[in-house]
């Protein structure tokens, strides 16, 4: 990954939930990023099929890099999520995109697909940047 990245890297690597969860960053570029998560038996419900907070933590992980790219501190105002396909195994990735940035808000879209690229989910966040 780009160097200019690496204090942004340093502090996802101390996102201990989401590392728990299996979850990897995979790329990082100003307002975007992706990362993925391998499905375990520890993702599931009791349908079998990948918890939603899982989903969610997935996306949020994702958007937060997208959004401190910058190198500025930024945190979610709010986000939403529609879940479009269940799924049981393999791996999901995780894209983030930044659709707008103002000076103290700005807004993401991430989209969870399978590896075949498949729409899984769509999660949204508002952020809002913070003063250093």
């Amino acid at each position: 990954m780009d160097e200019k990245f690496a204090e942004i890297r340093q502090m996802l690597e101390k996102d201990f939930f989401a590392s728990e969860n299996g979850i990897i960053l995979t790329s990082i570029t100003l307002g975007g990023a992706t990362a993925e998560m391998n499905v375990t038996t520890s993702h599931l419900n009791g349908a079998g099929t990948v918890q939603g907070g899982a989903i969610f933590t997935l996306a949020d992980f994702c958007f937060a890099a997208a959004a401190n790219s910058y190198g500025v501190p930024t945190v979610s105002l709010d986000s939403n999520i529609s879940f479009i396909k269940a799924v049981s195994s393999g791996k999901l990735l995780a894209t983030a995109v930044e659709l707008y940035r103002r000076r103290t808000v700005a807004g993401y879209s991430v989209r969870i697909t399978t590896e075949e690229g498949e729409l899984v989910s769509v999660f949204n966040s508002t952020a809002y940047i913070k003063n250093k």
